[in-house]
């Protein structure tokens, strides 16, 4: 399921974030990706230092780490995908179908895998619904923002874009991957594509 969903948001930066024609708008789009990128990663090493590196872990007998830290990093994971929700709907006047899809399915194994690290750092069921709770109701904001951002200008929107493409990125090679393919084996990989092209071909299908 996380190489599914990790094949769809692949699809969705692919079809969605970066497509050709962002690029007629020059090398902005390319130092937003980078940004976006940089930034990911330095809010991740801080997350990770602090006892939130096994966010991902599917396996709750190898998490040792923080249950604040894990939540952060959750909340890390979440607030590029839902930006671009609130910014391609600004966009392009209703949120892309393929793009949701992504999100959603990439989002079941993150959610279980993040429910099992909190159980295993000794949060409650209901300390851990409010925690959810908590973080749907931030990336709700954060896609408000995103949406806010791109209908004052649209280049400011695909320049946003871009920054979350970077940020979706490197989260998928730095946690959802290592993961998948930590548990699933070579396996993975082919359900990774089925993933790509399911997304893709719901982009087409528009």
């Amino acid at each position: 399921m996380m190489g599914f969903g990790a094949g769809t948001l692949l699809a969705a930066v692919a079809y969605e974030l970066i497509p050709e024609s962002t690029f007629d708008h020059g090398s902005g789009i390319g130092i937003g990706v980078v940004l976006g990128a940089v930034v990911y990663f330095i809010a991740d090493r801080i997350v990770d230092g602090q006892g939130g590196d096994d966010r991902q872990q599917i396996d709750a007998a190898d998490v040792s780490g923080s249950g604040a830290a894990m939540f952060i990093g959750a909340l890390l994971d979440g607030i590029p995908e839902a930006f671009v929700l609130g910014t391609t709907l600004a966009l392009g006047g209703a949120i892309n179908l393929a793009f949701v899809m992504a999100v959603f399915v990439s989002n079941v194994p993150q959610g279980v895998a993040g429910t099992t690290s909190l159980r295993a750092a000794g949060y409650d069921g209901r300390r851990i619904f409010r925690m959810w709770t908590a973080l749907t109701v931030t990336c709700a904001v954060v896609a408000a923002l995103g949406y806010q951002l791109a209908s004052t200008a649209d280049i400011e929107g695909l320049y946003s874009e871009a920054f979350a493409a970077g940020a979706v990125l490197t989260m998928l090679t730095d946690s959802m991957l290592p993961e998948a393919f930590g548990h699933g084996g070579k396996p993975v990989g082919l359900v990774l594509v089925a993933g790509y092209l399911v997304a893709a071909a719901l982009t087409f299908a528009q």
